[in-house]
């Protein structure tokens, strides 16, 4: 299997660890407040989507203003969903990044992007999939830590535990 795609999937296994955690806990605890980096679950959720929607549409090559532009009506919609919405939504999404990996005959291959504020960027599909992968990861973390905060214990999402999972699939 192509290390990106399984690095991808592992992302989406992750994910899934979450929801299923978060979908154990109390309704309330997925929009309750701290005082942390992100101020909810929810806030995080909804950041991690947002990204991984501008990423998805960058690897496909669409302009970073268009994509921008998009992103700022389905913020409110994002804000409105419930857990389950939201979860529905992450569940489209890893199908359409799959369907874009596995239609790419090349991950290897260079593509370019254009951001408006960082500049143009040469980089590997390869490269930016790790980058989406390492982002869910980061924000996993938060998700993690909001949940402590609130006397809760987060989903163990680390990479081995996929590896794991993996084997006793087999």
């Amino acid at each position: 299997m192509n290390k990106s795609l399984q690095l991808y999937q592992f992302n989406l296994w992750a994910n899934s660890k979450v929801f299923e955690q978060l979908n154990s806990l109390p309704t309330e605890m997925y929009r309750k407040e701290v005082d942390s980096v992100f101020p909810s679950v929810a806030d995080v959720l909804i950041h991690m989507y947002q990204v991984d929607y501008v990423w998805l549409k960058a690897l496909k090559g669409e302009k970073f203003e268009d994509i921008l532009a998009s992103v700022k009506p389905i913020y409110q919609e994002l804000k409105e969903a419930d857990l389950n919405d939201l979860q529905n939504k992450f569940e489209k999404m890893g199908s359409d990044y799959e369907t874009f990996m596995l239609q790419k005959v090349d991950l290897s291959q260079e593509t370019t992007v254009h951001h408006p504020h960082f500049g143009t960027l040469h980089s590997s599909y390869n490269d930016l999939i790790q980058h989406i992968v390492n982002h869910g990861t980061y924000h996993r973390g938060h998700i993690s830590a909001i949940l402590n905060q609130l006397g809760h214990k987060g989903a163990s999402t680390d990479y081995i535990f996929y590896l794991y999972s993996l084997q006793h699939q087999n």
